[in-house]
Order: C-alpha cells, then structure tokens, then sequence
C-alpha cells in the first residue's frame, strides 16, 4: 500500500513551471546578487560609475524577481503577450547590464592603484556583471526564438 492515497486524475505536471525557465530566472538572481552586493562591498571610488552599476543591478534584482514570482504563481497564463513583455524586459535588461559591466570594468581599472581589496573585489563584481549580461541576453533570444 502507497503512502499516499492520490487519485489518478490528479496530475502534478500542470500546477509546476517548467524547470528551465524558472531555473534561469533563480540565476539571474543570484548573479545579480552578487553584483550589487559586491560593488556595495567596496569603498566607491567613482560613484557616478558604480552608482549607475547599483541602480542597474538592484533595479534588475527586483524586477526579475516580480518576474520569478509571477511565472512561478501562474501569471503567465493569463496573458498571450507574456513571451513578447519577458524577452523585451530581458533584452532591455542585458543592454542595462552591458553599459553597468563596462562602468564597473572602468572602476575595476581606476580602483588599481588604490587598494588591491577593493580591486579583487571590484574584479569579482566586473565578471559577475558580465556572466550576468550574458544571461539575460541568452535569455531575451531563447524566449524570442522559442
């Protein structure tokens, strides 16, 4: 005898998102994660530059994660334009994340002579900014072509 008791007609397949798409936006949280919180880790030695990396960062944080949340409680079937507003959204956002990964490379730079902590820190937020444009622009085509 099972240990649980499910009808046949119950099907768990329909109610949970795909494990792709879902697995990509916890990615891109996690990426942009580490952006704005290793740029906040360091004294900011251009803070027009890393300033504009933070709003890029955070904004994109916050608004994936509306994104993450809405796929993952089913908005997404509600609407047809859903593809069309994620890859728009995600391809805006890897451009965002292209200029903050060059600002952030600058400060990496100018950072040099200063202090190495803030260097290897500064490093560490460049290649995440970059991996992270990656992935938002990957993801922008994938939806556009899928």
């Amino acid at each position: 005898r099972p240990l649980l008791d499910i009808p046949p007609s119950v099907s768990f397949s329909q109610n949970i998102p795909s494990c792709p798409l879902s697995f990509y936006a916890f990615i891109f949280q996690i990426f942009g994660f580490w952006v704005w919180i290793l740029v906040a880790a360091t004294q900011v030695a251009n803070p027009l530059l890393q300033g504009w990396v933070m709003y890029v960062s955070l904004t994109s944080f916050l608004i994936s994660l509306m994104f993450l949340l809405s796929y993952l409680f089913g908005f997404y079937k509600r609407f047809e334009s859903w593809r069309v507003l994620d890859s728009l959204y995600h391809g805006t956002t890897g451009i965002l994340y292209m200029s903050a990964a060059v600002l952030q490379v600058h400060a990496t730079i100018v950072s040099e002579t200063l202090d190495l902590k803030n260097y290897y820190i500064n490093t560490a937020a460049s290649f995440f900014a970059f991996v992270t444009t990656l992935l938002y622009i990957l993801h922008a085509f994938s939806i556009y072509y899928h």
